[in-house]
């Protein structure tokens, strides 16, 4: 069921599926919801879905002012109050991720499980970057067309506001991940657009963390891979952490034997 949401200026259009605890998933970059058809859209079948396309994006149009990490990051906050009022699971994947965990970090009280797909927290990481005067890939400019309520002339102005975002926006130093209070889960490809490095430090950073790296996977891995990365991700969010046997990481988590 679609629906729309007003926050902070902008006529935020949302999808909703199934029942249950709540369970938002945020988009990509220069993209829409359609990222999690056949994969995380499946975990419908055990929780209330709830797929925001954030300002400029799919179909909710795009508005004057910036379009930066912590823009949409308030307007997801504001998504959140207005719409679940309360805390949720989150899920996001690649620029969504980034999205995601800036609403962990600025409002803890609404997230109760983390995931990050193929997340940056800082865009000096990503060994591809759009970049000023680009020519964006026919598929993507394609699915742009197909929803937006701005219409295919407007998606250079979309791609110029997220490259200033990303050549202008200070991102996160690795002692800040420490804020986020919530469990999480690290996912990424072995072949990622984020390095492997940076995303060990995502993982090493955040106090209660897993790590899934999916093999032979590249950053369109929730495609590539789908069946495998929607059960770690939906095992993650509906199952109780496992105790390890012989904890090295998570050592002063692990009870003291008796």
């Amino acid at each position: 069921m679609a629906d729309y949401a007003d926050v902070n200026g902008v006529r935020m259009w949302y999808d909703e599926r199934g029942e249950g605890e709540p369970l938002v998933l945020l988009h990509g970059g220069f993209s829409d919801s359609r990222d999690f058809d056949g994969n995380l859209g499946a975990l419908a079948d055990r929780f209330r879905l709830l797929l925001p396309e954030r300002r400029g994006h799919g179909h909710t149009a795009d508005v004057p002012g910036p379009i930066t990490v912590e823009v949409m990051a308030q307007d997801t906050i504001a998504f959140l109050d207005e719409v679940v009022g309360g805390p949720v699971r989150l899920a996001g994947y690649s620029a969504g991720a980034t999205v995601a965990l800036w609403v962990a970090l600025r409002r803890p009280d609404l997230v109760d499980r983390l995931v990050l797909i193929s997340c940056a927290f800082d865009m000096e990481a990503m060994l591809v970057r759009p970049s000023a005067g680009g020519e964006m890939p026919p598929p993507v400019v394609a699915a742009y067309a197909e929803v937006s309520p701005d219409g295919a002339g407007h998606l250079p102005v979309v791609v110029a506001k997220v490259v200033r975002a990303v050549n202008e926006e200070p991102g996160l130093a690795a002692a800040e991940l420490r804020a986020v209070t919530c469990p999480a889960l690290v996912m990424a490809a072995d072949d990622d657009i984020v390095t492997l490095e940076h995303t060990l430090e995502l993982y090493r950073g955040l106090p209660d963390a897993q790590l899934a790296v999916v093999p032979g996977t590249s950053h369109v891995l929730l495609h590539e891979k789908p069946e495998l990365c929607t059960r770690l991700a939906g095992d993650f969010l509906t199952g109780a952490p496992v105790p390890t046997w012989m904890p090295v990481r998570r050592a002063a988590q692990a009870p003291s034997p008796v």
